[in-house]
């Protein structure tokens, strides 16, 4: 079977009626093309938001590279088109097509969707309604493609498991070979005997073998496998040493989120923030080596043209070679002009000189991210920054020739009280004082404050969400007291927030309020000028559930989570003893100073050289 790509002359009728039509034309710089004929499995890899983000989307380049790579497997791209382009599509009965040859995403055998964080659930929706195929797993066969999703938003996937067949958990480079190799030998057999054959697939989570049951009350009483070869617990997959970095990067044709080469230095932290799940599930930290990137950087620039790379890392001045690994990249590229980024920086003085040695005269903004005004709520975050070091830090960097400072808060961390508020709003006029005795009236501090969804596999999964009445009035006190002449001030809605905690906390049975909300017209719910907030209201006063005590309800220690079944290497009983340590306003050390017994090592056995040896006792 060789489906035709859609007819150009249907395409480019549309581009005349949308913005930026770049967004749907492909031919890309890199881009891959291969002949349908001559590969024997076809992947669609799917973004499920537009073009300007997707291709930002660094998992989704690994992927595309690492699967062209093999000569029996074609991948191609697909994004979610902008409302006015899915209008088009609709209005001229035309299906989602693919970037590299215009075919219909339905001709596809295998459509994999990146889900990076909940607000992409509706998106998923949209997105296979546009291809044609049915939204549910149980409506589809062995005719259609077999839908995966992966990334951190499916850490958690039971509020879309109906959509997928199986789901990802963990690092994807190796799975989704393994799996395309184990869908071949079935791929002529009924879908249930095609998704039975993957439950031989490490990591691979197929939710249609496994049933929740629910309480009277409501909580969830058990997730169990309904297949005897289905495993209880689905552990994540793990690349034990980075791949390579793909090095034949795409080049958009139209100004992206972030249109720069990028190379992976390092995966996973060790920093253990309380709220952070990227932190949880990407343990353990595993580096790529200085001399690695150098070779990698050069080969990106002279394969792509960038004159800027991102050196990608969760805490990029963890690198153990970070510094002179700068200094040996500002040598050698010195002639060409080279832009070099770090998308994350430490509270402390080791990034200012990082910042400085990469600003080469250029001071754009410097960012910190404090995440609370206080100590103390700091300590129960496992922050650990005091006020003095950051008001030094901040000092120093407008001592450099910075004039713009932004900072970064969370409203409604858990023990968060007004006067951890008031000192959000102290630290920021401090830093303006000082900016002002420095560098005078163009400086400017920027505060951003987003409010604090507790996620799956963190120390605060069984904290509640903080309450609409107490942010907005905390959101309220920061208006009133920061603003003036160099302050500015930025939040976001609650209830956004409030469906995103939803997404996040919820078990199975908000599979129909997510197709609910979509029907009624919700679609690309992280952007401000296209939420449709009035269709998820709607969808869940229907639903008839239990919104409140899913979002503002304390979790027991001893209750079950509907993500349990899925393990991020991270066990229960150390995020438990974790939370308690938060309750009573105890630090933990950074893991590179002595294992905490968190259960990486003793998950990922045969790994680690001698200085990573796990306590063979718990704390």
């Amino acid at each position: 079977m060789n489906p035709q790509p859609l007819p150009w002359e249907a395409i480019e009728a549309l581009l005349q009626r949308v913005q930026k039509p770049g967004r749907y034309v492909g031919g890309e710089y890199n881009a891959v093309h291969k002949p349908w004929d001559a590969t024997a499995v076809r992947v669609c890899l799917a973004f499920p938001d537009i073009y300007d983000l997707g291709m930002s989307n660094f998992a989704l380049a690994i992927l595309y590279d690492r699967l062209n790579a093999q000569p029996d497997i074609l991948a191609e791209r697909a994004y979610l088109p902008a409302p006015d382009m899915i209008a088009q599509l609709r209005s001229a009965g035309l299906p989602l097509y693919t970037l590299e040859s215009y075919r219909p995403v339905a001709a596809f055998d295998i459509l994999a969707i990146s889900v990076a964080y909940e607000q992409l659930y509706t998106n998923v929706l949209e997105l296979l309604d546009l291809t044609g195929i049915p939204l549910r797993a149980a409506d589809r066969d062995a005719t259609q493609p077999l839908i995966i999703g992966g990334g951190h938003g499916t850490f958690n996937p039971e509020p879309v498991a109906d959509f997928f067949d199986a789901f990802v958990i963990g690092e994807g480079e190796d799975v989704i070979l393994e799996l395309l190799a184990a869908w071949r030998a079935v791929r002529h057999v009924p879908r249930e005997a095609q998704l039975r054959a993957l439950l031989n697939v490490p990591g691979l989570y197929i939710p249609r073998f496994y049933r929740p049951t629910y309480f009277p009350t409501g909580q969830l009483a058990a997730v169990t496998p309904t297949d005897p070869a289905a495993p209880p617990r689905i552990l994540k997959r793990i690349m034990p040493t980075l791949p390579p970095t793909p090095i034949r990067q795409l080049v958009p044709n139209v100004e992206v989120t972030h249109n720069r080469a990028v190379v992976e230095i390092q995966r996973g932290c060790t920093r253990g923030c309380r709220f952070c799940q990227a932190g949880t599930v990407t343990r353990p930290v595993r580096e790529r080596p200085a001399a690695e990137i150098m070779e990698t950087v050069a080969a990106i620039l002279d394969a792509t043209g960038y004159e800027e790379v991102a050196l990608l890392s969760l805490s990029s001045a963890d690198h153990s070679e970070i510094k002179p690994l700068l200094e040996q990249l500002l040598e050698r590229f010195k002639g060409r002009h080279l832009s070099i980024s770090l998308p994350s920086l430490r509270i402390e003085s080791f990034s200012v000189d990082l910042a400085d040695m990469l600003s080469q005269g250029r001071r754009s903004g410097f960012t910190f991210a404090p995440e609370a005004g206080s100590d103390a709520l700091r300590r129960r975050i496992n922050k650990d920054i005091a006020t003095q070091d950051l008001l030094a830090v901040a000092e120093e960097v407008f001592a450099r020739g910075w004039r713009t400072l932004k900072l970064y808060f969370m409203l409604g961390l858990p023990g968060e009280t007004d006067a951890d508020i008031e000192a959000i709003i102290e630290l920021a006029q401090q830093v303006r004082r000082l900016g002002l005795s420095i560098g005078g009236r163009k400086t400017e501090v920027h505060v951003s404050v987003s409010t604090f969804v507790p996620k799956p596999h963190t120390p605060f999964q069984w904290a509640p969400l903080a309450d609409r009445e107490t942010v907005e009035r905390r959101q309220a006190l920061l208006r009133e007291r920061l603003r003036g002449r160099g302050l500015r001030l930025a939040w976001n809605h609650y209830a956004a927030t409030r469906i995103e905690a939803l997404l996040a906390r919820g078990d199975r049975r908000l599979n129909a309020v997510v197709e609910a909300a979509w029907r009624n017209g919700a679609r690309f719910d992280a952007w401000d000028e296209w939420r449709h907030q009035a269709a998820w209201e709607q969808a869940l006063a229907d639903s008839g559930l239990d919104i409140a005590d899913a979002l503002y309800r304390p979790r027991a220690e001893d209750e079950l989570l509907p993500w349990e079944h899925l393990c991020s290497g991270v066990e229960k009983r150390f995020l438990l003893r974790d939370y308690r340590r938060s309750q009573a306003g105890e630090l933990l050390a950074d893991c590179r100073t002595g294992c905490h017994a968190c259960g990486i090592l003793v998950n990922y056995p045969g790994m680690w050289t001698a200085e990573w040896e796990c306590p063979t006792n718990d704390e």
